[in-house]
């Protein structure tokens, strides 16, 4: 695989801090660099430019095997260099007396300092010779330990060992997140609204199909991800550069759709302009999904890595509360029949929010709290006690090295494995979770009542993400991915049985309260698994993501995501209205296939009824190819899971292999 030509500039411009180690280190007399530069961190630039300098031999002065690093004093004289284990060649650890080999590399971000590189032990200490037998393989590095049983290892294979959770220093930086991931729901649930108000007013499922790609933005974010992640002013910060800016344009877009979007929508006899309305939305949502870019790769180092796992989490439960304002509470206020009904004394022939109105109010809002993250928010502000427990390794790239970096992500075999599962998980759910709710509209179920379903189950949406936070928070969120698959499907096969049976169950118009318990119940249960792959899904993205590339390997593995989700429902809505046999009651031989058919059947007093719905049809076979799938593919994300860290990383091991 080619290598990546990271620059060696890091984005923190402040000069390495030192610090004394503890009394009890064999080097506390020495000082170690903060952050330590290991063969996995380094650039590749830095590393090939150390391949350059001059052997220089030393003797080695001192080195913990617990702590995995020591000095060498060169026999040249001059100040001691520090050395990491990573950086020693051979599978035995230094003792005080050996003699190296080694190289000289520049330590960022000032590149002032200097440490030990490809450092290879030329002879023993004396004494270690004479007692070569007994010490040999205590020095080994897979064996070798001290007193108390610690084994010295590489920095990335430190890193696979999971550290415990520990949010001092990150509350504020958690509930900045979180924030950011509701405004980020705010389109995506209005964006998720409109095939509702186009179903009541006519739209076919092709036209639902069409309306379907103002989704794909989050699904092909990937294309304009490196542009995101290597443009930025450096004095407003690599992440705020695109966020604000993002989202005062989402602002002033929804302030300008305001203005129109009631006329487009149609109604009173005027068919929708569904060709406008998906352009428009597909514009709204790709500046959402812009902004996800920007939050994505801030988390990872806002965060500590010992929280980057809460990431997902502020991701699930942010999202889930913009997406109900978005969505729930603009359809039932939308709705005049649910304001009637229990929020007005005086009956009136429209909601207490339009469209248009909703629009101008988040248009305000998003302006508003967008001047606030700019001014009060500074991106570099995280030189504080936890310092050091955040990434910093985040290279800074042009676009052309950017693309490089994307091209080699696509050539690792494990990604390329869980692309294959993320592509292809979703299809099992594609007829439940893209038509059954517009089937249920068909069937006479009021769209608002329909959206009012899921305020029982906001609660259980926001707790779930924390709940299963503490399950997937760990080395293994793979496990609770699988699990939940099967609950899933099943789930999905009781929905499709629902939507079959709700003409029977609804009659004169009037919904029974049965009914409403048994779509809260099944749709309630439905969530727990959907959120629990979610979840799950998000944390393993978080722990085998690159910090180095952060912003463009988490978009990457999101886009993926989304990708899978989104290609399956507008192929299942498309095909619903390909695979549904129609016929008119008057006129034997019309099949109802066009709007002029239909018209005719109508005009004829007809009506134009299913013989034969394909919803059904393809919920079968998606049941089924779930089915299959599980068994095919299990094996495979377990194997993914088992992938040390290193498996997974696109600059550092570029950098590792300039050494060899």
């Amino acid at each position: 695989m080619a290598d990546p030509k990271t620059p060696e500039k890091m984005l923190s411009a402040k000069p390495p801090k030192f610090h004394h180690q503890n009394s009890h280190s064999p080097n506390a007399s020495l000082q170690l660099p903060s952050p330590i530069i290991t063969r996995r961190t380094r650039t590749a630039s830095t590393s090939a430019r150390a391949m350059e300098n001059p052997v220089v031999n030393g003797v080695v002065k001192s080195f913990s095997r617990t702590k995995g690093h020591g000095f060498i004093t060169p026999n040249s004289g001059g100040e001691d260099v520090f050395c990491h284990v990573s950086d020693i060649e051979g599978e035995y650890v230094p003792m005080p007396g050996d003699e190296v080999k080694y190289r000289l590399c520049a330590i960022p971000p000032k590149f002032e300092k200097h440490q030990a590189v490809h450092v290879q032990i030329s002879n023993l200490t004396p004494e270690q010779l004479r007692t070569a037998g007994s010490n040999m393989s205590k020095r080994r590095r897979a064996q070798s330990s001290d007193g108390r049983g610690e084994i010295v290892e590489s920095m990335a294979d430190a890193e696979d060992k999971h550290e415990k959770p520990d949010l001092r220093g990150d509350r504020r930086n958690i509930a900045i997140l979180l924030f950011l991931y509701v405004l980020q729901g705010i389109p995506i649930g209005l964006i998720a609204a409109v095939p509702m108000l186009l179903q009541n007013r006519g739209a076919s499922y092709k036209q639902q199909a069409e309306f379907s790609f103002a989704y794909w933005p989050f699904s092909i974010k990937l294309l304009w991800a490196p542009i995101v992640d290597s443009l930025y002013v450096r004095r407003f910060g690599r992440r705020k550069s695109w966020l604000v800016p993002v989202q005062y344009l989402l602002g002033g877009f929804m302030l300008l759709l305001s203005a129109h979007v009631d006329r487009w929508l149609g109604g009173d006899g005027v068919d929708p302009n569904v060709p406008l309305l998906t352009l428009l939305f597909f514009v709204l949502n790709f500046l959402a999904a812009t902004q996800d870019i920007a939050v994505d790769g801030w988390a990872l180092t806002m965060l500590k890595r010992c929280n980057v796992g809460y990431a997902s989490t502020c991701n699930s439960v942010g999202q889930t509360a913009g997406y109900f304002l978005g969505y729930v509470v603009f359809i039932a206020l939308e709705s005049k029949d649910f304001c009637n009904s229990y929020l007005r004394d005086v009956p009136a022939d429209v909601g207490m929010v339009t469209l248009p109105r909703f629009l101008w109010f988040w248009g305000i809002i998003f302006i508003v709290a967008t001047t606030l993250v700019a001014v009060f928010k500074k991106e570099n502000d995280i030189a504080d006690a936890h310092t050091d427990a955040r990434y910093k390794e985040e290279h800074e790239l042009n676009i052309h090295e950017s693309y490089k970096v994307l091209w080699d992500m696509v050539n690792k075999r494990p990604v390329q494995i869980l692309a294959a599962i993320l592509l292809t998980v979703k299809v099992t759910f594609a007829a439940s979770d893209g038509v059954t709710s517009l089937k249920l509209i068909d069937a006479g179920v009021p769209k608002e009542k329909l959206a009012l379903l899921a305020i029982p189950v906001i609660p259980l949406q926001l707790i779930l993400p924390i709940i299963v936070g503490k399950y997937t928070n760990g080395p293994r969120p793979m496990d609770l991915y699988l699990r939940a698959i099967p609950w899933r499907i099943a789930l999905a096969t009781v929905a499709t049985l629902i939507a079959y049976a709700t003409p029977y169950m609804i009659s004169g118009g009037e919904v029974p309260v049965y009914y409403y318990v048994l779509l809260i119940v099944s749709y309630g249960c439905y969530q727990v698994f959907l959120y629990s792959m979610f979840v799950a899904a998000m944390a393993f993205f978080a722990k085998i993501s690159d910090p180095a590339v952060g912003g463009t390997y988490m978009t990457f593995l999101n886009t993926l995501c989304n990708l899978g989700g989104n290609w399956p429902n507008t192929v299942v809505l498309w095909l619903v209205d390909v695979l549904t046999w129609k016929k008119c009651t008057t006129q034997p031989e019309n099949t109802c296939l066009s709007k002029e058919d239909q018209q005719d059947c109508t005009k004829s007093t007809g009506k134009c009824e299913i013989v034969f719905d394909g919803y059904y049809l393809e919920a079968i076979v998606c049941v089924v190819y779930g089915i299959i799938w599980l068994l095919v593919v299990r094996k495979w994300i377990r194997h993914l899971q088992n992938l040390p860290t290193r498996a997974w990383m696109v600059v550092s091991p570029a950098a590792k292999n300039k050494l060899r």
